[in-house]
């Protein structure tokens, strides 16, 4: 069965780590004098204390961490996290729905990106941070930036990531998994303090500059104005915007390799960033001639929206220089297929993930050869590596479990009295942990406040299920798991 007494343990030293973040954003309302200082200072005190009393439940466990334990604890965490981290929401007054705060928060760690706060440019500045830090936390997963940061705290680290991380397919960079999280979350860190600089440099000041380097890199959306990146009216902070969000959407292995071994050969043979690539060209090209045919826009800004919502949509980031609802239908057709694929696996994007779209590609084609040649042994092969055939089974489950989901959560909105195509638009949106939908009602532009309490929940879950790439969190509601075996 489940060892409670670790899960209290890892439970209660994550704890720790999230009141030290609060404290952080305590200092920053001082700094600033507003009127949030006691929010957090109280929501600090509260989760830490809580991590004690979790510590001394977990006093006596031992550090052998089952697969079981694995899943229960990386869900767990997302959750928790997503609890504690609402109280300054709460408690400051700024949001006075549980509900609401919730579903802020989780869209935060989630990096997905959703919002309720119509308007975002009245909360104070150590909000709007905290709101920013959740999503770049969140963006390379809660439990790998600790095994990063102290890997001592989380035992079976090899188990939790297997759990966490995103993509069918994982390269091991070093024997030991601590190493390796230290060099991705180097090139995270990096890849954030030159968007912060080349934010700054464009014309924000450091705050935005802070905030939007921490959303874009994250893949994560959340704004500091209502407008998003539309606020400023510039086109060198669109493409600076551009740039880092389809950076951020590469696997962050190929970007470490890259910066740190010029290893570049390597990335442009990556089957899954050559799809990745071709994706945006297309969608772009096509979105262009659209907006300069039907909507009258000129080449150079018709070329500027659509790489920037292709983009922010491929790689789930969901910010918006431009209000997309205000296209030509078709065109959310395609922005609704670039929800659906996502960006690279191992990077901060959610969605289906490109290596998932090249293994597809691949077993249609051999299924097509073997309608001629029944006899014929037909490997599946990415970057000249062979598929297990296991990986192509859990490719079949996931693709069938997340349309399966996304149907299934529309129909209840549905039910619930919300349009069809914001139904089905805001169900991708959660499941791909995107952000803005494409509907008339609730577009890119607007918040989520109008839902109904029941679809927020529903959306969060979504966002979480997303998040953890749906099978790490449905197998906690299977029979199976519970089993004493």
């Amino acid at each position: 069965m489940i060892n409670f007494r670790l899960i209290y343990k890892i439970l209660g030293s994550l704890l720790f780590l999230l009141g030290t973040m609060m404290l952080g954003c305590a200092v920053m309302a001082f700094s600033y004098k507003e009127d949030d200082l006691m929010s957090f200072l109280i929501s600090t005190l509260f989760t830490i204390s809580c991590g004690f009393v979790l510590r001394y439940f977990g006093r006596e466990s031992d550090n052998n961490l089952s697969r079981r334990d694995a899943y229960f604890v990386v869900a767990a965490t997302w959750a928790v996290f997503s609890l504690f981290g609402m109280l300054p929401f709460l408690i400051s007054g700024y949001i006075t729905s549980v509900t609401d705060a919730y579903f802020e928060t989780i869209s935060g760690f989630t990096t997905t990106g959703a919002t309720i706060i119509d308007d975002v440019e009245r909360l104070p500045h150590s909000l709007l941070f905290w709101r920013s830090l959740t999503q770049w936390i969140g963006g390379l997963g809660i439990v790998f930036f600790t095994i990063a940061v102290l890997p001592s705290m989380v035992g079976g680290s090899v188990r939790v990531f297997a759990a966490e991380a995103t993509g069918p397919m994982r390269t091991k960079m070093h024997p030991r998994l601590s190493t390796s999280a230290k060099w991705i979350w180097s090139v995270y860190v990096v890849l954030t303090v030159a968007c912060g600089l080349s934010y700054y440099a464009a014309g924000m000041d450091w705050f935005d500059s802070a905030n939007y380097a921490m959303s874009t890199t994250a893949t994560g959306g959340f704004s500091t104005h209502n407008d998003s990146t539309g606020y400023f009216h510039s086109a060198a902070i669109d493409y600076v915007s551009v740039t880092y969000q389809f950076l951020s959407g590469i696997n962050f292995t190929m970007l470490y390799l890259v910066l740190f071994k010029l290893r570049v050969r390597d990335l442009l043979r990556n089957s899954e960033f050559k799809l990745y690539v071709t994706i945006v060209t297309v969608a772009t090209v096509w979105i262009t001639y659209l907006l300069m045919t039907r909507n009258g826009y000129g080449l150079e800004r018709a070329f500027r929206a659509g790489l920037f919502q292709v983009v922010s949509f491929i790689t789930t980031t969901g910010l918006f220089n431009e209000d997309a609802a205000l296209w030509p239908h078709i065109t959310w057709v395609i922005l609704g297929c670039m929800m659906f694929i996502g960006a690279c696996s191992g990077s901060t994007t959610g969605g289906f993930k490109c290596v998932r779209g090249v293994m597809l590609f691949k077993v249609l084609r051999n299924e097509f050869h073997r309608c001629l040649h029944p006899n014929a042994v037909l490997p599946v092969k990415v970057n000249g590596q062979p598929v297990p055939q296991q990986k192509l089974q859990s490719l079949l489950a996931f693709f069938t479990i997340y349309t399966l989901m996304v149907l299934l959560s529309a129909t209840i909105m549905i039910v619930a009295d919300i349009d069809n195509t914001n139904a089905i638009t805001i169900a991708l949106s959660c499941m791909s942990n995107v952000g803005p939908t494409l509907g008339t009602e609730i577009g890119p532009a607007m918040s989520w406040s109008e839902l109904p309490d029941v679809i927020k929940w529903t959306c969060s879950f979504l966002m979480l299920v997303g998040r953890l790439e749906i099978l790490s969190v449905i197998v906690i509601f299977t029979r199976e798991f519970w089993k004493d075996n």
